[in-house]
């Protein structure tokens, strides 16, 4: 690192950053407090996501779902209140379910959501917010979790243990029958051959993040296409942009059991890595649990040398982190220890170079 310099004035280092729905000054202070410097914004839907993002204070955000699609000035004014605080507003965290569930299923609607997503996509080139994360996995519909665990210091983690589902097969609610990996793979590929000209032409970056848990072909008649690391290599060469990556979770490939710098390398080396979630867990499908980011199934210093190998220079966020005594809705505690950790890997591995 020059001399002089902090990491946050360093070119071409690997950032930390947060993911918050909250915007409110307190919780942007308190982000730039941790040194993270990128932020991106969860979307409105809180029922949809892990418990550790049902905010209460996401009143104080910018709406992204169904038939709330920020504008332009909305996502500069969001982009100028960050910079106030010294942040980058680099992108939305993702998109909801309530905006590609119908997309997805091919169902009365999927015309009019490809709409919405993309003018969003619009939206954030106009406001030059650079990121767009997504998935194709039926949030609420089918269980994330199974019964929590007990961590160091009797700190809670989210767990899956396939066991626990009495019936894998047995339909989701809301369905009517199950649905082929063949039927999603078309949808996907209408999908992808919508947005990604639009995304080209806005200048904004897709980035797909992996099915969780990454469990079977299919739970509840739902395909659950990207589920291993060859369904992303299909995915990036079924309509090949450079516009469109990986939103790549550490955890979820360290659940498919995958030898994650393998993964990094495959993807970083054709720079198809977006942005990364840093977590870990211990164990792989079919039963798991999350834990600190200091524990788990990887080393992290080796995980961010290979970043630094294959010359990754974005952003690296906690994800889903523990509980821990005392924390909020947003799980303030846990979240400030895995940024103070990382940041000291990372500025650890820059040291060796």
């Amino acid at each position: 690192m020059p001399k002089g310099r902090t990491r946050d004035e360093t070119d071409g280092a690997v950032r930390v950053g947060v993911r918050t729905r909250s915007l409110a000054t307190d919780r942007l202070r308190f982000i730039r407090q941790l040194g993270a410097t990128d932020v991106f914004v969860d979307h409105a839907d809180t029922e949809e996501e892990p418990d550790e993002f049902n905010d209460r204070e996401g009143a104080d955000t910018i709406a992204v779902g169904r038939d709330s699609i920020p504008t332009v000035s909305e996502l500069e004014a969001a982009k100028v209140r960050l910079e106030a605080e010294g942040l980058s507003f680099i992108g939305i965290q993702s998109l909801p379910y309530s905006l590609y569930g119908d997309i997805m299923f091919d169902r009365e609607g999927a015309d009019e959501a490809l709409e919405q997503i993309t003018t969003l996509i619009r939206n954030l080139g106009a406001a030059d917010v650079p990121i767009l994360g997504y998935q194709w996995n039926p949030r609420g519909v089918v269980p994330m979790r199974t019964t929590p665990v007990e961590l160091r210091g009797k700190a809670v983690g989210t767990a899956f243990d396939l066991d626990e589902i009495s019936d894998p097969d047995e339909l989701a609610p809301g369905l009517d029958r199950a649905y082929t990996e063949e039927e999603f793979w078309e949808n996907y590929e209408w999908f992808l051959e919508t947005v990604l000209p639009v995304a080209e032409e806005a200048g904004v970056r897709l980035a797909l993040h992996p099915v969780d848990p990454p469990v079977l072909e299919s739970l509840g008649g739902i395909p659950r296409l990207f589920r291993n690391v060859e369904n992303f290599e299909r995915a990036m060469e079924l309509v090949p942009s450079d516009n469109h990556g990986l939103k790549l979770c550490l955890g979820c490939f360290s659940q498919m059991g995958a030898d994650v710098h393998e993964v990094l390398r495959r993807f970083g080396e054709r720079d198809q890595i977006v942005f990364i979630h840093f977590r870990d867990v211990v164990g792989t499908m079919p039963k798991f649990h999350e834990t600190f980011v200091d524990e788990g199934n990887f080393d992290t210093a080796n995980v961010v040398r290979t970043l630094y190998d294959v010359g990754y220079d974005g952003v690296v966020i906690p994800d889903h982190v523990p509980e821990m005594v005392g924390d909020d809705d947003w799980r303030h505690r846990a979240r400030s220890f895995t940024v103070g950790y990382l940041r000291g890997v990372v500025d650890t591995v820059e040291t060796e170079r």
